[in-house]
């Protein structure tokens, strides 16, 4: 049995929580809409056409913030196909997915959905094959009271008061050669500046996202940063990250050690920021949005097979099994852990297309293994980042070099007086039993610790089998003396939750 020692101090704060790490994204691909989140004639849809019960899963994971609609799918996005009767919309070829577009479900429909799932809306602009005439106006019809021609044509559409959106995206992965529309770093660092501030002359409050590397392989990274933030630097608020985890070769160390090299992708990025920071002797900072990450290489077979040219085809349906549970739970603590710069992430996706809910057209809604470390963050990991200090044994890998067993962080929510602390034994073989001294909880209990372990690595939830990767609680972890002490099974992901004495 491995031995580990964690400690925290009430008082040492890393980063106060913006709730938006907990955002999610959807994207018009797949199922994800048509057969997602919209559904009429299923037996649970409401009025709108929009499946209640994938509704309800949406709630539960309190999900604040949404990026819509793309995703690869915005680089050819004309919006105005999405707004109106929706009778007279046009359908269009999407050409990043291969698929038909009917624009049943526009701009105005999602952003109805996204208020019954009580989720803000951030919206991702074409700077593909459009600019910033179309960005502009877009911004316009979206958020402008009234008394001009977009928002008026707003109005004219039923949507009397205006959307509010506060986060734009300026373009999608502009780095990616596959995208239509890919420009150089400079080309795009310049359009993203005069696209970033035409828009800021409508609204300076609103806050930007530029495109930043699509991922760590890329042969730009991380120079594609330091080139974009030099032209908008002062414009923008945050530069994006994307990121997707695979174990392609079947190699568990490896995999479960996929999020320190999320770790170094995000330190990267941060001083690339801060060399232009002080390059151009700016007070501020520029922050980050992980607005795409998650496991996904399941459906990569599938998908080469499905039939183009369809409305809401079944791409990128990966079934997750209890060790992408894992990995999933890896990022989110790597996440929490850099809450002091990554203000924004959205797990992508959230319906059918790589999500935690998966649905049957016609039938029911259930949720994946995944799906419960994210809601385990998004429930206890609000509040404040405490300074977390860990001494665990590692194990040497070729791809990602020394790897921890022991992945963990603690929050701090003062208003529930509740302390979580978050931990993945990445051990496939050993129980980890962990030690720590906790400074300024005195008097807190145990309120409860939750388990998500499986004796198959391979295990999934299905249709058939919706409860097979479940969370349980058990019961030996203490604290005694300011010192708790917990055992975490192997290979496990737990979520032990401290609270002050007479508080529920």
């Amino acid at each position: 049995m491995m031995q580990a020692r964690v400690s925290f101090d009430r008082e040492l704060i890393k980063a106060v929580i913006d709730e938006r790490l907990f955002g999610s994204f959807i994207e018009h691909l797949g199922r994800a809409i048509y057969g997602g989140v919209y559904e009429p004639g299923h037996p649970t849809s409401d009025k709108d056409g929009f499946r209640t019960d994938v509704l309800d899963l949406v709630r539960e994971l309190r999900v604040p913030l949404i990026r819509y609609p793309g995703g690869n799918y915005v680089y050819a996005f004309n919006w105005e196909d999405s707004v109106g009767p929706a009778d007279r919309r046009p359908r269009r070829l999407d050409l990043a997915w291969r698929s038909v577009e009917p624009n049943t479900v526009g701009l105005n429909e999602f952003a109805r959905w996204s208020k019954k799932a009580g989720a803000e809306l951030m919206i991702a602009l074409n700077l593909g094959t459009r600019g910033i005439d179309a960005a502009r106006n877009l911004v316009e019809y979206c958020n402008h009271p009234g008394g001009s021609y977009w928002s008026d044509l707003r109005r004219s559409h039923g949507v009397a008061e205006p959307h509010g959106f506060k986060v734009w995206c300026l373009g999608n992965e502009m780095d990616g050669p596959w995208q239509v529309g890919y420009k150089t770093a400079d080309e795009y660092g310049r359009l993203a500046a005069e696209a970033g501030k035409a828009i800021k002359l409508f609204d300076p409050s609103l806050e930007l996202v530029a495109c930043g590397s699509s991922n760590t392989h890329m042969p730009t990274f991380p120079q594609w940063e330091a080139t974009v933030l030099d032209h908008c630097y002062e414009t923008v608020t945050y530069i994006s990250l994307h990121d997707y985890f695979k174990n392609l070769k079947n190699d568990l160390p490896t995999f479960l050690g996929e999020s320190v090299g999320m770790d170094n992708f995000i330190r990267t990025i941060i001083s690339t920021a801060d060399f232009v920071k002080a390059k151009k002797r700016s007070r501020k900072s520029i922050n980050i949005s992980f607005d795409e990450w998650n496991v996904w290489f399941h459906s990569r077979q599938a998908d080469e097979v499905v039939e183009p040219w369809t409305v809401g085809p079944p791409l990128l349906e990966d079934v997750y099994t209890f060790e992408d549970a894992l990995v999933v739970g890896c990022c989110l603590i790597t996440l929490l852990r850099h809450a002091d710069r990554v203000r924004i992430a959205c797990l992508a996706q959230l319906v059918n297309t790589i999500a935690p809910i998966m649905t049957e057209n016609k039938g029911p809604a259930w949720r994946q293994t995944i799906f419960y470390p994210f809601l385990h963050a998004s429930l206890f990991g609000r509040g404040e980042v405490l300074e977390t200090f860990i001494r665990c044994p590692s194990y040497e890998n070729a791809t990602h070099g020394e790897i921890p067993y022991l992945e963990s962080i603690a929050t701090f929510n003062r208003q529930a007086e509740e302390v979580t602390l978050f931990a993945v034994n990445r051990n496939a073989q050993e129980e980890l039993v962990i030690e720590g001294k906790i400074a300024g909880f005195e008097g807190y209990k145990v309120r409860e610790h939750l388990v998500l372990a499986h004796a198959d690595p391979k295990a999934a939830n299905t249709k058939e089998n919706p409860a097979n990767v479940t969370p349980r609680s058990i019961a030996t972890t203490s604290i005694d003396k300011g010192m708790l002490k917990a055992v975490l099974p192997r290979l496990s992901w737990n979520v032990i939750r401290l609270g002050a004495a007479g508080k529920a």
